[in-house]
C-alpha cells in the first residue's frame, strides 16, 4: 500500500463563505465544488501554491470552547506577515501575531471565521536540526 494523496477536510456551518474567506485570504483557487439536492457543499477543493485542503458543510462542527481545536493547518508561505494581514481583513484573528522565531522561522497563528488554526510561516535561516533544538529548548 502506498499513500497517494492527503489533504485536510475541513467542516464549517457555513462552507460558501468559508470558501470565499480562502479565496481572499490565501488567494486561492476553487478547483471543483459540488452540492447535494438542497444545495449543501458536501466537497469542494481549494488550491494556493501547491496546497490543497476541501471545505464542506456540516452539523457536527465543535471546534474546542476556547478557539480552534487541536488541529493546527501549517502553511508555508513567501510573506506570512502580508497572509495574516489578508486573514484578519477578512475576518480572521490572531493568536499569536508573526514574529521572528530562533528556530529559524518567521510565523504567526491566526483562527479562520470557520473555526480552524492556522500557522502562517517563512523560512527564516538555515538551521541544523541540533541547533533548532538547542533553540527551542530554550523556549
Amino acid at each position: 500500500m502506498a499513500v497517494q494523496r492527503m489533504y485536510p477536510r475541513l467542516v464549517v456551518h457555513d462552507a460558501d463563505a468559508a470558501i470565499d474567506f480562502y479565496l481572499a485570504a490565501f488567494d486561492a483557487e476553487l478547483v471543483e465544488r459540488y452540492t447535494d439536492g438542497s444545495g449543501a457543499v458536501v466537497h469542494a477543493l481549494l488550491r494556493a501554491g501547491g496546497a490543497e485542503w476541501a471545505v464542506k458543510d456540516g452539523d457536527h462542527v465543535d471546534p474546542a470552547p476556547s478557539g480552534p481545536g487541536a488541529v493546527i493547518l501549517a502553511l508555508e508561505v513567501d510573506d506570512p506577515d502580508a497572509v495574516a494581514a489578508a486573514m484578519v481583513e477578512h475576518g480572521g484573528r490572531v493568536l499569536f501575531p508573526v514574529t521572528d522565531h530562533d528556530y529559524g522561522q518567521r510565523g504567526g497563528r491566526l483562527a479562520d471565521p470557520f473555526g480552524h488554526a492556522w500557522m502562517v510561516a517563512a523560512h527564516a535561516g538555515d538551521l541544523t536540526p541540533e541547533q533548532i533544538q538547542e533553540r527551542t529548548g530554550r523556549l
